[in-house]
């Protein structure tokens, strides 16, 4: 493998265990799940100066106001969205550098990342290339709106924080499929909405912080 993939030092093949490790003992349990964030390598997706922080648990900027998610909250959101289910379509609100379409992309089959700040595309794009990611489809769009042409979907997952569940995405998920998202414009809960046969289901998963989710395009 590239050694700019595979790592050396803060970025190698054992820091990334370390960060697997740290993330079970965080709680995380699906396994699927955690091959997926073994086998993608988060210190590619950040600047090169901040590459030997890639594998701690703390967000990093990617510019443009957006930040790189801590890998417990891509896990812990991936995770919720699998519910230990096969995923076939899913649909990601808030691309940024790529990374969690990329851990995405190997618990689905199709995934389809939608992002409004246009510089942030070329990167992910870049990125998605660069590991040789085939089946991540990224939009330049206003999330707020989903895609409702490839819905429905059996996960939606939106990595920015909303006052409210926008009623578009619980048009586009599927039966048994399900919406993770922070809401709240201050004290955010992460939330999960599951589409059953008796209608919405809503839980709330606990405190979390995210970037607000914008509508429009940048």
């Amino acid at each position: 493998m590239n050694q700019r993939f595979s790592g050396i030092g803060m970025t190698s093949q054992r820091t990334r265990a370390r960060m697997l490790e740290r993330l079970r003992a965080q709680g995380i349990a699906d396994e699927v799940v955690l091959t997926a964030m073994n086998d993608i390598p988060r210190h590619i997706f950040v600047d090169e100066a901040l590459a030997s922080r890639a594998y701690e648990d703390i967000s990093l900027p990617i510019g443009f106001g957006q930040t790189i998610s801590q890998p417990y909250i891509v896990a812990r959101m991936i995770e919720l969205a699998r519910g230990g289910r096969a995923i076939g379509n899913a649909l990601e609100i808030g691309t940024g550098c790529g990374y969690q379409a990329a851990v995405l992309s190997r618990v689905a089959k199709v995934v389809h990342s939608v992002e409004r700040i246009a510089p942030l595309i070329a990167k992910a794009r870049k990125h998605l290339r660069e590991i040789r990611i085939n089946n991540v489809k990224v939009k330049y769009a206003d999330g707020t709106l989903g895609v409702a042409e490839f819905a429905p979907y059996d996960a939606i997952v939106m990595a920015a924080a909303a006052t409210h569940i926008p009623p578009e995405l619980l048009a586009q998920l599927g039966m048994g499929g399900r919406l993770v998202m922070p809401i709240g414009p201050e004290t955010q809960k992460l939330t999960v909405v599951e589409r059953t046969p008796q209608g919405f289901q809503q839980t709330e998963m606990g405190e979390v912080k995210f970037v607000p989710l914008l509508g429009g395009v940048a």
